[in-house]
């Protein structure tokens, strides 16, 4: 019964869509503003820099909250099914935020709360989590360009949950097998919700992030 109310939580709770919220007490139709996407880069571009980053913060925390209360709840030493519990709960904030109940089912790329889950989700997750964020800012710094960062960083961070479970001995896969099932699905659904973006790069029209790109948004 936890677990469930735990998961539904999550999934109320990823569902919020903050961004559209701020817009709209700004009087801003974010879906009508930029890529139309209810996501803190969009807000950045309608609203400026520094909505941007409370939104994102508020869709990272929309993944990071439900992970501490999974953590809390489930509790010990994390085998296979206790692992599979707490993803569970990770799983439905992300799929609340790309599939909001609210929306209609339409919603963001998922790239922010995501990274709440595997921040959220200590060591397995974290770890690697955070050597691919430091990939996602260098590659932001040298592109400048949020979605192909975002598309980098999701498709190393597998690769990455892989390196630290053949590199550390205490990390079994046995035990840890679901976490890069999971990881996977999380690079396979970012990179899906950035097929438009793929296409503007090849184009050349993708917006780059407001600090560097000198053009209008």
């Amino acid at each position: 019964m936890e677990l469930a109310l735990l998961i539904i939580g999550s999934y109320l709770l990823g569902s919020v869509p903050f961004g559209l919220l701020i817009a709209k007490a700004k009087g801003v139709d974010l879906r009508k503003v930029g890529s139309g996407n209810i996501g803190a880069t969009n807000v950045s571009r309608a609203l400026g820099r520094k909505w941007g980053y409370i939104c994102f913060g508020l869709d990272f925390a929309k993944g990071l909250v439900p992970m501490l209360a999974a953590a809390a709840v489930i509790g010990g030493d994390k085998d296979t099914t206790e692992l599979l519990k707490w993803l569970s709960v990770g799983i439905a904030a992300i799929v609340g935020h790309v599939f909001p109940i609210y929306l209609k089912f339409r919603g963001g790329k998922g790239v922010a709360t995501s990274l709440g889950v595997v921040l959220g989700l200590w060591p397995y997750f974290t770890v690697p989590g955070l050597v691919v964020f430091a990939v996602w800012a260098v590659c932001v710094m040298v592109w400048h360009y949020i979605s192909l960062a975002s598309i980098i960083a999701a498709v190393l961070f597998p690769l990455a949950v892989c390196a630290g479970v053949a590199a550390r001995q205490d990390w079994e896969f046995e035990k840890l097998w679901p976490l890069i099932v999971v990881a996977s699905i999380l690079c396979f659904v970012i990179v899906l919700k950035h097929r438009s973006n793929i296409k503007r790069i090849i184009a050349g029209t993708e917006n780059k992030i407001a600090m560097f790109d000198k053009r209008k948004a």
